[in-house]
Order: structure tokens, then C-alpha cells, then sequence
């Protein structure tokens, strides 16, 4: 009986380390996201066009044609996005401040069409 509850705490602390994996995967992942929104936010209030904002994103889809399957697919688009995103010649002659004002930041989640 001693043995079976090792074995059985053995298999809780290998399962507590998956989920605190897969927890830190995800928080990475939600703050590469949040940066990607925040750019587009901020290209947004640019008046970027939409053309330019549908090139940028045909271009971090064929970038990301043949990606490694698994989780790290998801990361992997949205790291390349934000390297294209950030590449933006709109974004690049703003100033600094301007760019990243709080204004354009207040809610990075609300992106209209």
C-alpha cells in the first residue's frame, strides 16, 4: 500500500510539471499575442490600408508554409507576424512616443475592420 502511494504521488508531481508547462506555453504565447494586437492597434490609429495590412499578413503566412508540426506552430505565426508587423514602414516613421502612446494602447483588444 506504502509502494501504490508512491507511485501515485510520483504520477501527481509528473502531472503538476506538465501543467505548469503547458501554463508557462500559454502565458508566452498571451504575451506575444498582446504585442501583436498592440501593433495592429497602433496601425490601426496609422490609417494603415487594408492592402498593406493584407500583404503583411500573406507574408507571415508563406514565411510560416511549411512550419514544424505541434504547439509551436501557433507561436511561430504569431512571432513572425509581429517581426513583419514591426518591420512596418508606417510604424518606423513615427516617433518612439507617438507610436507607443498610452492613448493607442488604452484597449489593445478592441480592433475594428
Amino acid at each position: 500500500e506504502l509502494q501504490q502511494k508512491a507511485e501515485e504521488t510520483e504520477l501527481l508531481k509528473m502531472e503538476l510539471q506538465m501543467l505548469e508547462t503547458e501554463r508557462v506555453r500559454l502565458s508566452l504565447l498571451e504575451e506575444k499575442l498582446m504585442d501583436v494586437l498592440q501593433l495592429l492597434q497602433q496601425l490601426r490609429d496609422l490609417n494603415i490600408s487594408k492592402r498593406a495590412l493584407g500583404k503583411i499578413l500573406l507574408s507571415t503566412l508563406e514565411s510560416c508554409h511549411d512550419p514544424q508540426p505541434g504547439k509551436a506552430q501557433v507561436f511561430e505565426v504569431l512571432d513572425t507576424l509581429y517581426q513583419e508587423l514591426t518591420g512596418c514602414e508606417l510604424l518606423q516613421s513615427q516617433p518612439l512616443d507617438t507610436a507607443q502612446s498610452p492613448q493607442s494602447l488604452s484597449n489593445p483588444l478592441v480592433i475594428s475592420c
